[in-house]
């Protein structure tokens, strides 16, 4: 049994009132089936201490040297609620347009598993901590918006470690009581693609408001994926929940060979069973761990040891007040006060560093759609390849300022920036006007010298000229082409289209 509650499907109704729901377009048909997906992740938030106790947090301690008497359960303790985990969860609740409960309850959700010292959970049921919102992403230039049915506070459960015992388990109690934020959607989501979007997205905004570090690898951030399919108009389709996705890669291929499994089997003429899956990356296949318990299994009631958490108005406008500026906030100042496109916008505020970035090359004198053009593609790409973040760039934003205003001021080609941008990420040069220098790759912009260009090149190629005057524009571009060859590429194109279609006439 898992440290879960709930499903997008199976979670309580929030007591808040929700806005009204946007409406959601069909999804591509699977061999004339409809996907439908909801999600549960679950972030560990960004506290030193857990949930109801003092014991530390931190990641990679020995086994069971962070886990104190509340942890362990030992008789007479009492759980203590972590403020900072409440300022968290309000402060998520803000970013998603949310309801933030004045009064919200614990309740203890029972199982008995060895990683599990009380036999229940304290989580949150009938009344969450933040009810409703929504996360709006992109995908394929389209924006997409995925409903929240809510995010409630909870503890997590200890590990269970079977690698390093033959024919035996041990008990690792270091991660319980560790304080998580379970976010459930709605089953919104149509697509792979557009699941693993939601994700990112969610991801993202976690990590920008500071309440999770996001580390995937060490768990910080684990999604559920709750998988079912149906004929289109027809009802929901009994679902499979994938748990514990803990890479955007994994969490595509387990999607997908789950829909196809279920499709197979129902055109089998088989039934869907409501169960809980894994996904095994060796095999590229999830395998049933469990059937599926729902909320009356975990026989919920309020915790007695806890009362309600009540949390004032003073204090949700406290932590308002020291919001950082959300993504989809900054993207539109973007859009606004730098021309960008929605697209563009939300490119750069992947992540804040990337955004902090692009402020700062602008900052340094850098035209913001060059900017942007530069920091989506070529930085973007040796990013990708080295597996960095832009924190790690080998060319500094006040760097890529300086290369974009030699293009910007026709001191050099794009194609010769690209040789420049070579450079400085390589080390070779660390000065943008230096390596233009030392690399010869200042652009030809007198109209004298590149008239007699022209002129020699209109000579040598008289059929090319006579096609041209036929009405075939492929002769013209074959003519620049000679131009920016006898000058060996330093020519200005835009300067050779003009001078040359002059000469033509």
């Amino acid at each position: 049994m898992s440290a879960t509650s709930g499903s997008a499907a199976s979670a309580p109704p929030a007591t808040a009132a929700t806005s009204q729901p946007p409406s959601i377009p069909q999804g591509p048909l699977v061999q004339g089936y409809e996907v439908v997906i909801g999600f549960e992740t679950h972030a560990q938030l960004s506290t030193a201490s857990k949930i109801f106790s003092r014991a530390s947090t931190a990641f990679g301690a020995e086994p069971n040297t962070q886990a104190c008497a509340v942890d362990l359960a030992l008789p007479g303790t009492l759980p203590v609620m972590n403020k900072g985990a409440v300022e968290r969860a309000i402060r998520f609740g803000l970013a998603v347009g949310a309801h933030v409960a004045e009064r919200s309850v614990f309740a203890r959700k029972n199982y008995f598993y060895p990683d599990l010292p009380k036999g229940y959970q304290i989580s949150q049921f009938e009344i969450p901590v933040v009810q409703g919102g929504q996360v709006e992403f992109f995908l394929d230039g389209d924006k997409r918006a995925v409903r929240l049915v809510r995010a409630h506070l909870e503890e997590d459960a200890g590990k269970s470690l079977h690698e390093d015992f033959v024919g035996q388990t041990g008990i690792d109690l270091n991660r319980a009581g560790t304080p998580l934020l379970e976010i459930v959607t709605e089953p919104d989501m149509r697509s792979s693609l557009e699941a693993v979007a939601y994700a990112r997205e969610l991801h993202r905004l976690v990590t920008w408001i500071g309440i999770c570090d996001g580390n995937m690898q060490e768990g910080s951030f684990r999604c559920d994926a709750n998988v079912s399919v149906r004929k289109p108009g027809a009802a929901l389709g009994t679902r499979r929940e994938i748990k514990n996705l803990n890479s955007f890669k994994f969490m595509q291929q387990a999607i997908d060979f789950e829909v196809r499994w279920q499709i197979e089997q129902i055109e089998d003429g088989h039934a869907i069973e409501q169960a809980t899956v894994l996904f095994d990356p060796a095999t590229g296949e999830t395998r049933a761990m469990r059937t599926k318990e729902d909320a009356a299994d975990y026989r919920y009631f309020p915790d007695p040891d806890l009362p309600p958490l009540v949390i004032a108005r003073d204090w949700v406008d406290t932590v308002r007040a020291d919001m950082p500026e959300l993504p989809h906030v900054l993207r539109a100042r973007l859009a606004s006060e730098h021309g960008l496109s929605e697209y563009d916008a939300a490119i750069l505020t992947q992540s804040k560093s990337m955004a902090r970035y692009f402020l700062d090359a602008v900052a340094a004198g850098g035209q913001p759609k060059l900017v942007c053009n530069w920091i989506t593609g070529e930085l973007s790409r040796r990013l990708n390849a080295q597996e960095i973040e832009v924190d790690a760039s080998s060319v500094d934003a006040a760097t890529l300022a300086a290369l974009v205003r030699r293009i910007a001021d026709g001191t050099v080609s794009n194609n010769a920036a690209r040789q420049v941008f070579e450079a400085l990420w390589t080390g070779e040069g660390t000065d943008v006007d230096a390596v233009i220098e030392a690399k010869g790759l200042r652009q030809m912009n007198d109209s004298s010298a590149l008239e007699t260009i022209i002129d020699e090149v209109i000579a040598a190629n008289t059929k090319s000229v006579e096609e041209f005057r036929q009405g075939k524009d492929k002769a013209f571009n074959a003519l620049v082409g000679q131009v920016m060859k006898a000058s060996r590429g330093k020519a200005n194109p835009s300067q050779v289209n003009e001078l040359l279609r002059k000469k033509l006439g």
